[in-house]
């Protein structure tokens, strides 16, 4: 195993200064445009890739956060009436939920994606090239093998179909609000 030197050292300082940079960019790009957190979305495209519903759990695993910063996020989503919580889902365990994007969650993920792949294109797609991205492919997969990728994704990869596909053809979700 390579020693932790400088040069390790500061690569990994500027990639997180780096990140932090683009992730509050995009955040800020949300903001002025919908006046919604870049933290809403990313739970509601989590819905939308487990195909409009899941247990709590699995979006916090899919967003790598702790569950108590997910159920935060999904009690301000719920009282927007994006997304919704059912309980009773299992008779063994009267304490489970499901969540599920609800019509105006849909309707609003779809109109905020745009949004949202503006952003990334431009502040990171844009600079980026085919070897680039293979690169930082490479880089985050060799992360999650050792165990080092953060948060205990444990096989939920932080892509997923709508990071391909438009909103109008989004899967999972039906075509109406």
């Amino acid at each position: 195993m390579p020693r932790l030197d400088n040069t390790r050292l500061n690569a990994w300082r500027d990639l997180a200064a780096v990140v932090g940079e683009v992730t509050r960019g995009v955040d800020e790009d949300l903001m002025a445009e919908w006046d919604i957190p870049l933290g809403w979305y990313e739970v509601l495209s989590a819905l939308q890739r487990c195909g409009g519903r899941a247990r709590p759990h699995v979006v916090a695993q899919m967003l790598r956060l702790p569950p108590s910063s997910v159920s935060r996020r999904l009690d301000r989503l719920q009282d927007e009436g994006w997304v919704a919580r059912h309980r009773g889902i299992d008779s063994e365990d009267g304490r489970a939920v499901e969540l599920e994007l609800t019509s105006r969650g849909r309707t609003l993920w779809r109109a905020m994606h745009v949004s949202y792949r503006r952003s990334v294109q431009k502040r990171f797609a844009a600079v980026m090239d085919d070897s680039d991205i293979a690169a930082v492919r490479r880089i985050i997969d060799s992360l999650n093998q050792a165990g080092g990728g953060g948060g205990g994704g444990g096989g939920y990869p932080m892509s997923g179909p709508e990071i391909d596909a438009d909103p109008e053809s989004a899967s999972g979700l039906g075509g109406g609000p």
